[in-house]
């Protein structure tokens, strides 16, 4: 009896003394298991901080330390706050410049006159009939623009009715380029001389050579349509339209919706529909230059449609006027600050002898125009910079025709009233003098003995 419960009692103590071992065992295991997750998040494997591109502490040999970018959500509040600041996102700046623009007159590629059986008898280059100086500043331009007043084509018929009509070789279009022109106006009374398909020819000729063009299409939606040139930050817009003829019926065609033609603007129709126009291009562009063929040929008087709708145009947005179709040199003016050359006459266009220039105006980086004007004198069929006495006397006639501006010595033209010595206007000298009587409207301004050598217009 006394053995069994001595047997009891040694077993209620081997369970005993196995609980508390066991108990033991248990709570070392936690404690060390504890220790270890503290120092492992204490000391990062080597694997773990060469993961994030931490040196690692023994490591002998090299290493390369990629610095991985830290997620915005993972970010302390300072971090995010002062990251804009490290690396803003900056967007490239268009950094704006001054763009320089020339204007010549009227030219004229016409196979049968003068100008052009002289060019080929000096070997067919322009350099033989505009002068070295001249080239280098029409070549210099960022944007040279003159009046292309004939078409080519090899194709049509004369218009029956007209006294002159003009049409060149379509290979003569690389003339253009020899003279540095960036863009033309089609927008005259002769563009049209020989019909549809010559005026269809002259758009293709144009386009293929890489010449921009404005104020005659296909249709009036093409004719209207302005071009704009992005330079130097700035976009700049030419529209082109034109009075002439100032009859009900013209020889040469206003176009329509569905007709080829010029983008004409003579009645208040037409010149609303440039009004809208010049607007539009506003709109779009920094500056809208407007190439207007109007006025009377072959006097320095204006016609009323130029005095009318010359600040007409400044109102809907027109930042500078450049008028041609007189085929002599007309007033210059400001109206509300915007420069408007009323006729920078012929440039090359035939045998005669007049005064003409390059007009040359710099956009500058507040969006200002300062404008010069280069007097330049076409004779001998050839054009060349004036100089010296000639350079003095175009100015001066001009100065006397442009009393409201005042034009220094070296042709920089100021918005401000001449006040020097009075200038007698019968008295200074032009080339060609002082006509009595306005020429005839519709005249070309040549007669056609001083446009070819034979005397004679044939057209071919």
């Amino acid at each position: 009896m006394k053995r069994k419960k001595r047997r009891k009692r040694q077993f209620v103590y081997f369970l005993i003394t196995l609980a508390v071992v066991t108990g033991i065992g248990t709570l070392g295991l936690y404690l060390f298991s504890k220790a270890g997750r503290e120092k492992a998040l204490e000391t990062p494997s080597e694997n773990l901080q060469e993961e994030n591109g931490e040196s690692v502490p023994g490591r002998t040999g090299s290493s390369i330390r990629v610095e991985l970018p830290e997620s915005p959500e993972l970010a302390g509040p300072e971090e995010q706050e002062r990251e804009p600041e490290e690396n803003p996102a900056k967007e490239p700046a268009t950094e704006t410049g001054p763009v320089t623009m020339a204007f010549g007159g009227d030219v004229c590629f016409h196979d049968e006159y003068a100008n052009m059986h002289s060019l080929r008898s000096r070997g067919g280059k322009i350099e033989s009939s505009l002068s070295a100086d001249l080239l280098e500043e029409m070549r210099q331009a960022d944007i040279l623009m003159v009046n292309n007043e004939f078409s080519y084509s090899l194709r049509g018929e004369p218009l029956p009715e007209k006294a002159f009509t003009f049409r060149s070789r379509p290979e003569n279009a690389g003339l253009l380029h020899e003279m540095g022109v960036d863009i033309v106006s089609l927008a005259n009374n002769h563009v049209y001389d020989w019909g549809e398909d010559a005026l269809f020819d002259t758009l293709d000729t144009l386009k293929n050579a890489g010449i921009p063009y404005v104020g005659a299409g296909r249709n009036l939606d093409e004719a209207r349509k302005p071009y704009y040139f992005e330079i130097n930050g700035r976009t700049i817009a030419f529209v082109s339209a034109t009075q002439v003829e100032r009859n009900e019926n013209p020889d040469t065609k206003g176009a329509t919706e569905v007709t080829a033609g010029t983008f004409r603007c003579f009645t208040e129709e037409e010149f609303g529909r440039l009004l809208e126009t010049v607007r539009e291009a506003d709109v779009s562009a920094d500056a809208t230059v407007v190439y207007i063929h109007w006025g009377t040929e072959n006097t320095d008087e204006l016609h009323w449609a130029q005095e009318w709708q010359a600040p007409e145009l400044v109102k809907a947005g027109a930042d500078l006027i450049v008028g041609d179709h007189p085929h002599c040199l007309q007033g210059i003016d400001f109206i509300e600050g915007v420069p408007v050359f009323y006729s920078i006459g012929n440039f090359w266009f035939n045998s005669k002898s007049l005064d003409t220039g390059l007009l040359k105006v710099v956009l500058d980086e507040t969006g200002r125009f300062s404008c010069q004007f280069l007097p330049a004198l076409q004779h001998d069929c050839r054009t060349d910079l004036a100089s010296g006495g000639e350079k003095q006397r175009i100015l001066q006639y001009l100065q006397c025709i442009s009393p409201d501006v005042t034009i220094d010595e070296n042709g920089f033209i100021k918005d401000v009233p001449y006040s020097g010595p009075p200038i007698d206007y019968d008295a200074v000298q032009r080339v060609p003098p002082k006509r009595e009587e306005p020429a005839k409207e519709g005249e070309a301004g040549e007669t056609p003995a001083e446009g070819t050598p034979t005397g004679e217009i044939t057209g071919q």
